[in-house]
């Protein structure tokens, strides 16, 4: 008779591992496809910072050589150079803004995971008791 008590318990030690090594198993699959979402995220935001900066980079040569030839016919050359620098920096000051601010909305933490990890934590306490 103590032999099966002793045996029903080693069962439902067994199954209680297994039940938490699976757990830890879907947790490790449920996180590893939370973060390759974030690194998507990640990915657009640095493809809209590095085309706003170099955007802004091409836009800075253009538009000085341009519109520094326009403007030297009305004003100093000094003040046309400067009109057009000012221009340049805020088009790719509202480019690196909008890059910034999509790279805010990634979040590094698997959030469902860490959530699921705590309940699955509090129900081993709870099977353990």
């Amino acid at each position: 008779m103590e032999i099966d008590r002793d045996r029903s318990i080693a069962d439902v030690v067994q199954d209680i591992i297994r039940n938490v090594q699976e757990m830890l198993r879907s947790e490790v699959r449920l996180a590893k496809t939370e973060i390759r979402d974030e690194a998507v995220k990640a990915k657009s935001a640095g493809v809209m910072l590095g085309g706003g900066a170099v955007s802004a980079i091409f836009a800075t040569f253009f538009l000085l050589l341009m519109i520094v030839y326009a403007f030297t016919r009305v004003v100093p050359d000094w003040a046309a150079a400067l009109i057009v620098a000012a221009f340049t920096a805020i088009v790719a000051g509202l480019m690196l803004s909008t890059g910034m601010k999509r790279l805010k909305q990634v979040h590094p933490t698997p959030e469902r995971t860490v959530e699921n990890i705590k309940e699955n934590v509090e129900w081993v306490k709870q099977r353990t008791k």
